[in-house]
């Protein structure tokens, strides 16, 4: 979610290097490749730190010791699966849950949830859909995504919605409200058990809002009535105000009552339920020169709080599963998976790449790490003491502590 603060933050950064441009012209920036591997190198004018890398297996250790402290399950075991917005990255996510089925161990998932293409994949993928259709050249303006919705959502699959809904299976879809700059979530098995005109007509907008990526796609409206009085709200991009989000299933509220007590006592309620999260795109952004002007830091400077943003996300659906005692599984796009930075290209051939890639993953005996971003050496982020560094293989190993 991008605050106000966040903005401003934004803002003032682009104006100080916007100023800085104009009194250094040229400059050499640091290449691409060295400066992702900043996070492994070594300042040579540092004195000895204190500071020290968290061993990831060490890590993973204290969260198993943790999970495993309720051994039984105290409440209902659920399946949930979380998508993630990503434009043309919406592929490499289709490939995941593509290869996965092959495999035969793919899950029946209690409840999906999905933002931007993350919600045209659940919807289209969980009913046995094409999927080729997500890299179709045609989407990347948005009256033929509008057609192409329609062509796809009909009375047909808003019945098999609907049927899923009443079998207890949810399908959570959403979207950002533009004046209350708030997510709204969407009951996509609730308006398909509709079943009328008006239902799909909403299902398709809804759809379509959550694809609308601003400043690429035109706010969708959607009416609203607010005390007899017939209104307007404006609709965008759910990834606007979350990259990802969760919900679960309806729980009746006298067992919700007892799982937070429970909590509360420091038992977890949940134990024995799985999340599920595909992130369609990678943890983090490619390294790249940025010139010294308003646009290109501009653009930099937000595609950074889009990725911290993310993986904060990720963080808060962690800290979640830790306390309810739900295991945690996430999956993204390799980082040494070379792409197309730009998420509105909506290339057919960088989106069938993509979808190939995923379905590699997703057919791996084991694709999910069980951990947010961070914990991973090559994650990690050490405090600078100086400006000198040289590359691993020129230094050797850290010296171990005695």
């Amino acid at each position: 979610m991008i605050h106000a603060r966040s903005t401003q933050r934004i803002v003032s950064i682009v104006i100080l290097m916007s100023l800085a441009g104009c009194l250094h012209p040229y400059r050499k920036p640091v290449p691409p490749d060295l400066a992702v591997g900043m996070r492994e190198r070594v300042d040579l004018s540092a004195p000895p730190s204190a500071y020290r890398r968290v061993d990831p297996e060490t890590a993973n250790r204290m969260i198993a010791h943790f999970a495993a402290a309720d051994a039984e399950p105290t409440g209902p075991r659920r399946d949930v699966l979380v998508l993630s917005g990503g434009g043309t990255f919406g592929a490499f996510t289709a490939g995941v849950l593509v290869g996965w089925s092959q495999t035969g161990t793919r899950p029946m998932f209690d409840c999906v949830t999905g933002v931007s293409t993350g919600a045209l994949v659940a919807t289209i993928y969980r009913l046995r859909r094409p999927v080729s259709i997500l890299w179709s050249a045609s989407v990347a303006s948005s009256e033929p995504l509008e057609k192409l919705i329609d062509s796809v959502v009909d009375a047909k699959l808003l019945g098999e919605v609907a049927k899923r809904h009443a079998e207890g299976r949810r399908l959570y879809v959403g979207t950002t409200n533009l004046e209350a700059k708030q997510l709204v979530v969407w009951d996509m098995g609730a308006i398909a058990s509709r079943g009328n005109a008006e239902a799909l007509k909403l299902f398709r907008t809804v759809l379509l809002a959550s694809c609308a990526i601003p400043g690429f796609f035109a706010p969708v409206p959607i009416e609203v009535e607010i005390d007899g009085q017939r209104y307007t709200e404006l609709h965008v991009d759910g990834g606007a105000s979350a990259s990802m989000f969760l919900r679960w299933p309806e729980i009746p509220p006298a067992l919700a009552a007892e799982m937070q007590r429970q909590v509360q006592e420091g038992h977890r309620p949940l134990t024995g339920s799985n999340l599920y999260i595909i992130v369609s795109g990678k943890l983090f952004a490619d390294a790249s020169p940025v010139r010294l002007g308003f646009v290109p830091v501009a653009g930099s400077s937000l595609t950074s709080l889009l990725y911290a943003e993310a993986r904060g996300d990720l963080y808060s659906l962690f800290t979640g599963s830790l306390v309810s005692g739900t295991k945690y599984h996430l999956t993204s796009l390799p980082q040494d998976f070379s792409v197309n930075p730009d998420a509105t290209s909506f290339d057919a051939g960088d989106m069938r790449r993509l979808f190939d890639e995923g379905v590699r993953i997703g057919k791996l005996p084991n694709p999910w790490r069980t951990m947010p971003p961070g914990p991973e050496i090559s994650e990690q982020t050490i405090p600078r003491a100086g400006v000198r560094f040289a590359t691993p293989e020129k230094v050797g190993p850290p010296a171990q502590k005695q």
